[in-house]
């Protein structure tokens, strides 16, 4: 790069850095700043650093200031994610199980990035290992991308889907036919990404699990009206267990005391309990009856049944 551009980008160099290698506790003295620009080839004077951090401040970058020593230093405290929030963020990620291992490893770092270098070695370093079982599938963020702009187009999507059989091998469903369907949302649940979409045919919501597609591509064809309309996806999801489809009924639940945060846990905890007996309370929920449904029942036995 040319000597007059490097002069031309100084303030960006400058904003990079503060960024990525400053916070209140690892502020930069003004010659630490002067020698590091005068490595990528940026010469600049002492004095002329507070001038800069002025132009900085003057666009709204809020570089703070103190004293190190008998010199000026200079430090950027207000990131878009606080510690906090990041740590949360990169638990999450690794809790996920439809990211795979190594994309967690990426997204993890990225995620450290965000508090600058000196928070992030910190963060990595207090990573906690969950025990989650990871799945495999590495095209699992171009499968979202490619269903993303599907959805934002109103576009059909089309994918291969397929099980693993008892060696971890693909067997794909309908003897590796494409799946053509009408996509509606994408939705996290119980760990796992679901695509939901409206079934012409039966006239009723469809999900099928991103990480079991592959070779997802967004059709020409705009998909049916039905699948644009305004739907309560919310409303759809509390219904369903574990995205498994079912037919929509309404249960009153009896249940003994014990379970209450159980039930909380399941339909929210805006779900309006009652009590019908000494230690016995009850909820009238609608639900997709399903064979999961039938067993987060079962496994409660005597303290709970359906009215």
């Amino acid at each position: 790069m040319a000597k007059d551009n490097r002069q031309k980008i100084k303030l960006l160099y400058l904003m990079e850095m503060l960024r990525q290698d400053t916070d209140e506790q690892h502020p930069l003295t003004t010659s630490e700043i002067c020698r590091r620009l005068g490595v990528k080839g940026i010469t600049c004077e002492r004095r002329t650093v507070g001038m800069d951090m002025k132009v900085l401040n003057d666009f709204g970058y809020e570089v703070m200031s103190c004293t190190v020593g008998h010199e000026k230093a200079y430090y950027v405290d207000d990131r878009s994610f606080s510690v906090p929030e990041i740590k949360i963020l990169m638990d999450a990620v690794q809790a996920a199980k439809f990211i795979t291992p190594g994309k967690s490893d990426a997204l993890v770092s990225k995620l450290a990035a965000l508090g600058g270098s000196h928070q992030a070695e910190i963060l990595k370093s207090n990573i906690v290992c969950f025990n989650t079982r990871k799945h495999t599938n590495e095209m699992i963020f171009y499968n979202v991308q490619a269903l993303e702009d599907a959805i934002r187009e109103r576009k059909k999507a089309s994918f291969l889907y397929f099980d693993l059989n008892e060696k971890r091998e693909r067997v794909y469903r309908r003897d590796g036919a494409r799946y053509v369907v009408d996509p509606m949302a994408l939705v996290y649940d119980e760990d796992n990404y679901y695509l939901l979409c409206y079934n012409l045919k039966h006239e009723n919501v469809t999900t099928y699990r991103v990480d079991r597609m592959e070779r997802v591509c967004v059709e020409e064809e705009d998909v049916c009206p039905q699948a644009i309309v305004e739907r309560d996806i919310h409303g759809y999801t509390s219904q369903v267990f574990k995205m498994f489809n079912g037919e929509a009924k309404e249960f009153t639940i009896v249940f003994d005391e014990s379970l209450l945060g159980a039930v909380y846990d399941r339909f929210g905890e805006e779900v309006e309990v009652r009590r019908v007996g000494e230690k016995l309370c009850s909820i009238t929920v609608t639900v997709q009856d399903s064979p999961v449904f039938r067993g987060w029942l079962a496994q409660f036995g005597d303290l709970v049944n359906i009215a």
